[in-house]
């Protein structure tokens, strides 16, 4: 039997808000631990018949990288949905709710003023 692990290491500032978040898996591609902006992990409580959710983020993590990393993870839910149930019709809708929310998003960065590029850039 193999055994796989996943490890989080959060660096939180002086109000305990997260500032670093790095994580290293065993099954992971990349080598060494990896820095990233955000986790999210749920796990099933089958017990209570309910789901236990971290969420955490970075105060540097730009809101519109949150957006689509909410975006992507109903995309990855509609995936696991077909996977293990073979429910098409959940799967469809939260991957319809998938596109509505990015063109939402699009149209959102489009409205935004741009900051002009850095001289030399």
């Amino acid at each position: 039997m193999k055994n796989s692990e996943i490890h989080f290491e959060i660096t939180l500032d002086n109000d305990s808000v997260p500032d670093q978040i790095h994580w290293h898996a065993t099954d992971n591609p990349n080598e060494g631990i990896t820095e990233t902006k955000a986790v999210s992990i749920a796990i099933w409580d089958h017990y209570h018949r309910g789901t236990m959710k971290v969420d955490l983020w970075t105060k540097d993590m730009p809101v519109t990288d949150m957006k689509q990393f909410c975006i992507d993870m109903i995309g990855t839910l509609s995936d696991t949905v077909l996977r293990a149930t073979g429910d098409e019709k959940m799967s469809d809708a939260m991957t319809d709710l998938c596109h509505y929310l990015s063109d939402l998003l699009k149209k959102e960065e489009e409205a935004s003023p741009q900051p002009p590029p850095k001289e030399g850039a």
